[in-house]
């Protein structure tokens, strides 16, 4: 059970400090320490991690730093489009899918990084810099809108996505700060998993509701850890963080992948 909370509270804090990154460690991690197929470790990661977006939502709306607007719009339309990229996964190999998606992920973590995704007066999603919030208007709506048109068919199609999309996509398109960003992801990461967990116990899907407490609550203490830090950190270390996260991610998803080929 240690390695169990371990892995949560680390999974929870990354999930904190980046908005990205639960759902795809928390899957291998249950699989390494409790024995378990994907089948068994999916649900039960996608638990926990939107558990603790849930505190982060929370956390978020009391500092107003999330665009609930822009949160919601993203997730509602994530959710049909995520059927379609069920429908592309059936025609096209996963490991191709994987393997081309894993070399954009480093091409990100890449930009981010060097923090050339955007020069923030240029961005053409803007915020009122008096309210915080968006400028809406088609153009703001529009390019929010395929954001969750992608994260839902890369959801669908690979079982990923979330924050791996949103936060570099906001980072591209909108000059939201980090913590905004961070913020509006986990939202975006709750309201989908909200509705895939509504899915799986339609489905009939057992939870082992001793192992699920526990890294649920171990997910929640990492993330209120992580909430915590992001205060006393810069901005570029936080980029430091995702980048890091997004590389390891992705070099896992290519050699998993290859191992198939």
């Amino acid at each position: 059970m240690l390695i169990l909370v371990i892995e949560g509270i680390l999974i929870g804090c990354l999930l904190g400090l980046t908005g990205a990154g639960g759902g795809i460690l928390a899957v291998p991690a249950l699989m390494a320490s409790q024995g378990w197929d994907v089948a068994q470790a999916a649900p039960v990661g996608l638990l926990a991690v939107t558990f603790a977006a849930f505190i982060g939502v929370i956390e978020g709306l009391v500092r107003k730093n999330i665009r609930y607007k822009a949160a919601l719009w993203m997730a509602l339309l994530s959710i049909p489009f995520a059927k379609y990229g069920v429908y592309f996964a059936s025609i096209v190999p996963a490991i191709w899918l994987t393997l081309v998606f894993s070399c954009i992920m480093l091409l990100v973590a890449y930009r981010i990084y060097f923090n050339k995704l955007n020069e923030l007066n240029d961005a053409p999603c803007l915020v009122n810099q008096e309210t915080g919030k968006f400028i809406w208007n088609i153009k703001t709506a529009s390019i929010l809108g395929c954001i969750g048109m992608v994260v839902g068919l890369l959801t669908g199609s690979l079982g990923v996505g979330g924050g791996f999309i949103i936060v570099p996509a906001l980072r591209k398109f909108t000059n939201l700060n980090m913590k905004s960003i961070i913020a509006t992801s986990l939202m975006v990461i709750f309201l989908i998993g909200s509705i895939s967990i509504s899915i799986n116990l339609l489905n009939g899907f057992k939870y082992p509701i001793n192992i699920s407490a526990i890294f649920i609550l171990s997910c929640i203490f990492g993330l209120l850890i992580g909430r915590v830090i992001i205060n006393y950190i810069s901005a570029k270390m936080i980029r430091f963080i995702f980048s890091s996260v997004v590389i390891i991610v992705a070099v896992y998803l290519m050699f998993s992948s290859l191992f198939y080929l």
